[in-house]
């Protein structure tokens, strides 16, 4: 199974791999302001920075990892994305974040840092290529926007931006999921074992980036869904910019497919149901639309704390890209995460785990219509529905960022076209 680029639960989840193979060495490593960049020569170019492709990190904990980073692009089993673009001469720039839950625009001013200096390392006058997966297609996005609408900063260069399944239109986070992270945190935050991974998993819920990227937010277990003010004030300041870059090319790539046909995740349904030594007839659902009871939390010995929902669309069984598919590598999915808390916490789940669902829908990482429309997200998608130049949605709904030869030999062809 292919392994994705990003992997957004694994660095809190119990029992997510713990390290990688080493990526090979670079060829140069750039400190930046927030971040790190490392730049990967084509063979063809004699160890000279020519044709630069600069791929930025998305939406995780911590800070970001070039090993699982080289693993998702290079040795995912599927498509040696690095190798083929070395082959038609790009040198790959691999842009990463101290902080990856840190705000868009603030990890946005390291990938003009990033740009900045790759124009200047820059042995000739080729254009650039800028992008990123999930998060980071949006950081980019705003980062060239940005430097087209500030006099203060210089020309981009660039001829091509790329998003990888990235949420234009916002992303999914599953209420019932944020819900659980947030109460069993308030409950059991400070208990051995399970506690930290607790309350990194509610801290990258309620993160600077994760409420500018969630199209629904709740920053506890009793509060409404609705859009964070942190998204508002996101979404402002890129219409400030210009929304998208003007100068470049625009393409992007959905993990989900364009045909309107769900993941098989059905409205309504239990995703996850426990009783044991600390929850009680706790359960989780699928969102489905109209007034949703979405949860149940019960702790021993206390009253139970209901979660509602209201005028949702059917999103997690939306075509897009899901949250990391559950595989016997040890990956958990979304729902499947919080089976293994509530295992974790000593409790008995019932074996018929609806583990994950949909993260990005197709329509957000194609800038195709609005997520909170429950007719778009289900609709065939079509390229004059799209704010991109250019798109290719997936095959069948598979994980997000997930590497294939797909997707990734579209995207070559693409940036080679341009020239």
């Amino acid at each position: 199974m292919s392994a994705p680029v990003v992997d957004v639960w694994g660095p809190v989840s119990p029992n997510a791999r713990s390290s990688f193979p080493p990526a090979p060495e670079p060829h140069d490593e750039w400190v930046l302001d927030g971040g790190t960049a490392w730049v990967y020569y084509s063979p063809l170019n004699r160890r000279q920075l020519i044709r630069p492709v600069i791929l930025s990190d998305g939406f995780s904990n911590g800070s970001s990892n070039l090993d699982q980073l080289w693993h998702g692009l290079e040795e995912n089993g599927d498509y040696r994305f690095v190798s083929e673009l070395h082959a038609t001469g790009r040198d790959v720039v691999i842009l990463g974040y101290n902080d990856r839950t840190a705000s868009i625009r603030s990890n946005a001013d390291t990938a003009i840092d990033c740009i900045r200096r790759a124009i200047a390392e820059r042995a000739g006058r080729a254009k650039l290529t800028v992008g990123g997966f999930s998060m980071g297609g949006l950081i980019t996005r705003y980062a060239l926007a940005r430097m087209e609408w500030d006099p203060a900063l210089p020309d981009h260069e660039t001829s091509t931006y790329v998003s990888y399944d990235t949420p234009h239109q916002g992303a999914w986070f599953p209420v019932a999921l944020q819900a659980f992270t947030h109460f069993a945190t308030d409950k059991w935050g400070e208990a051995p074992v399970v506690g930290p991974a607790l309350r990194q998993f509610s801290g990258m819920l309620n993160s600077p980036a994760a409420r500018q990227m969630a199209r629904w937010h709740i920053e506890k277990a009793g509060d409404t869904p609705a859009q964070a003010p942190e998204r508002a004030a996101f979404l402002k300041a890129l219409d400030e910019v210009g929304g998208w870059p003007r100068g470049v090319r625009k393409i992007g790539v959905a993990n989900g497919v364009d045909t309107g046909a769900g993941n098989g995740v059905p409205a309504g349904a239990t995703a996850v149901k426990c009783n044991g030594e600390t929850l009680i007839d706790t359960w989780l659902k699928i969102q489905a639309q109209g007034d949703q009871v979405v949860a149940r939390l019960q702790k021993a010995d206390d009253e139970p704390t209901s979660v509602r929902t209201s005028g949702l669309p059917e999103i997690d069984g939306a075509p897009g890209g899901l949250f990391t598919v559950p595989s016997p590598a040890g990956d958990t999915g979304s729902f499947g995460l919080a089976a293994l808390l509530m295992g974790l916490l000593g409790n008995t789940v019932d074996p018929d785990v609806i583990g994950t669902s949909c993260f990005i829908p197709s329509i957000s990482a194609v800038a195709a219509g609005d997520i909170s429309d429950p007719k778009a997200l289900y609709r065939p998608i079509t390229p004059d529905h799209s704010e991109l130049d250019a798109f290719v949605c997936a095959g069948r709904n598979e994980g997000h960022t997930t590497m294939t030869e797909e997707l990734g030999a579209w995207i070559v062809n693409e940036i080679v076209s341009v020239g």
